[in-house]
């Protein structure tokens, strides 16, 4: 198993974005799968119960140190799990372990108003309602009609009710439901190279500069739009599965310089996570506003993944 078929293109960036001994261990991450990862749905069990069950059943799991509620699978496959009265009661949810970090960083409280911009298939919204104890307020929203079916029957298999589902486009939500919100949360849409398997190359065949680019664009105005919709005071979640900087660095330069008065980015706290900073610079552009964004390397058990915490401190509304 090689990576020689990736894009020549896609080869080059990494050059840029990584020392040659990152690019080294990046290329091996490519060629090799994660192990598979999940969560315990607190909505409807807790991780002992989950795991002494699972245990019992000679199911091999480690414990994750930085998330109680998330474990590893060590011995038997995804398919296999799935077959258990576990996973068809939705007692627990597949999902990498990059991919739980969103909603720990949006740190949902139970009875808050709560917004999933593009919300489907649901994996995040339903981690987000099981913080939120399944009480107040979660919105989901996604523009695929198609998707949305999943979403709702992911959220039916975990026993999700404190969601309404929402079929409108991201980037005008704010006008629905200006600053409404307590938090919100915008997983963009990406080009998903954090997520590329060598040996696999629908990860990688549609992927181009083009792409990129036209990603950027749409990832700027929901990530605008959902600041938009978050009440002064608020937080904002911004998370991509992607090593792109124009889709992750690129975009929380640009909306903080719209309204560089009402929003700051913070510092997130993960005890246990291996980060890296996200990147001052790129290529001739230079990232005043990025210093506290966090990049997360794919290894072993962790996608490649992007995110940053907004903090808005004055409404960013049109003045009327």
């Amino acid at each position: 198993m090689t990576c020689n078929n990736l894009p020549s293109q896609f080869i080059e960036r990494l050059h840029l974005l990584y020392t040659d001994t990152d690019f080294k261990h990046l290329l091996h991450a490519f060629e090799t799968k994660p192990l598979p990862s999940f969560r315990t749905n607190t909505i409807k069990t807790n991780s002992e119960t989950l795991t002494t069950s699972l245990t019992e059943q000679g199911f091999e799991i480690e414990k994750v140190d930085w998330y109680t509620d998330a474990f590893i699978l060590k011995n038997k496959s995804v398919r296999e799990l799935t077959e258990t009265k576990e996973y068809k009661r939705g007692f627990l949810y597949i999902q990498n372990l990059s991919s739980m970090i969103p909603a720990l960083v949006l740190n949902p409280k139970p009875e808050e108003k709560v917004l999933d911009l593009t919300a489907a298939p649901g994996s995040k919204t339903t981690h987000i309602a099981a913080l939120m104890q399944n009480t107040g307020e979660l919105t989901a929203n996604d523009l695929s009609f198609k998707r949305l079916f999943k979403l709702k029957e992911n959220l039916n298999h975990m026993g999700v009710t404190n969601t309404k589902v929402l079929n409108l486009p991201g980037e005008s939500f704010w006008k629905n439901l200006p600053e409404y919100f307590d938090r919100a949360l915008v997983d963009a849409p990406c080009s998903m190279e954090g997520r590329i398997t060598c040996d696999d190359p629908k990860t990688y065949q549609d992927w181009s500069t083009k792409k990129i680019k036209q990603l950027s664009k749409l990832q700027k105005y929901l990530l605008r739009s959902a600041i938009a919709a978050t009440k002064i005071g608020g937080i904002i979640v911004y998370s991509s599965c992607t090593l792109s900087p124009e889709e992750n660095e690129e975009v929380i330069e640009w909306v903080v310089n719209k309204s560089p008065d009402a929003l700051t980015v913070e510092k997130i706290a993960l005890p246990g996570v291996q980060l890296q900073s996200g990147l001052p610079s790129w290529k001739k552009k230079r990232f005043l506003t990025t210093q506290n964004t966090e990049r997360i390397f794919p290894n072993a058990t962790m996608e490649g993944f992007f995110i940053a915490k907004i903090h808005k401190t004055a409404s960013t509304l049109p003045q009327t």
